[in-house]
């Protein structure tokens, strides 16, 4: 049975922590504004299709750099502080809930530079910008769940690597597909396309969800 009050104490904690230990956010902060500066410095106004997969490669950066810390920079005595008063279906939850506004938040302002420094040749930017937050939140999902498994283990970087190949690489072939769409007059956005990548987000986060109780144990 879900617990709203414990998800929501536990992203309050997960909100906190970032607040306290500012320099990873600001560290995060300061790789996007480098990197999009650098590349306005080095191609200015790059053709679309340069443009879009600038824009996705910086954003799997971005959620790599950000969410894989998620489970790691949780201590063994602060984890069995959480087996104590916490389920692990409430944990992975405030996880996924604290991970998901995160990147959601750093995908706006990447677009945000990218449209000041790099130029806008999106030609339907309602429909990009609402999938390039979606993009953000599916990548975050993914890493989540990758974190939580890789945190578990003791070859960490391994982990992910090894586990994350298969589970982003249909994801990411999606949005390539959906964000060229934007960039073109001619070509329409399928919704097919749109609900199949929101149903492996749910499959992404419902595996979360089945799993992570088999980690919490150990």
């Amino acid at each position: 049975m879900l617990n709203k009050s414990k998800i929501l104490t536990l992203f309050k904690k997960d909100v906190l922590l970032e607040v306290r230990q500012q320099y990873s956010f600001y560290g995060i902060l300061l790789y996007i504004v480098a990197t999009i500066f650098v590349l306005f410095l080095a191609i200015e106004e790059p053709e679309k299709e340069v443009w879009n997969g600038l824009f996705w490669i910086i954003q799997l950066f971005v959620c790599i750099n950000a969410v894989a810390k998620s489970f790691m920079q949780e201590s063994k005595e602060r984890m069995l502080y959480f087996y104590t008063i916490s389920s692990p279906v409430h944990f992975v939850l405030a996880k996924l809930l604290f991970n998901s506004l995160l990147i959601l938040l750093m995908t706006a302002l990447s677009l945000i530079l990218f449209f000041a420094f790099i130029g806008n040749p999106v030609q339907k930017l309602l429909p990009f910008i609402g999938l390039a937050l979606l993009g953000g939140w599916s990548l975050s999902l993914v890493f989540t769940f990758l974190a939580a498994i890789a945190a578990k283990a003791q070859q960490n970087a391994a982990i992910m690597a090894v586990l994350g190949f298969p589970l982003i690489i249909p994801q990411l072939m999606l949005l390539m597909k959906l964000s060229n769409a934007a960039f073109s007059a001619s070509l329409t956005v399928h919704w097919v396309d749109v609900i199949l990548l929101v149903a492996l987000d749910l499959l992404v986060g419902l595996l979360s969800v089945i799993l992570f109780p088999f980690l919490w144990r150990d």
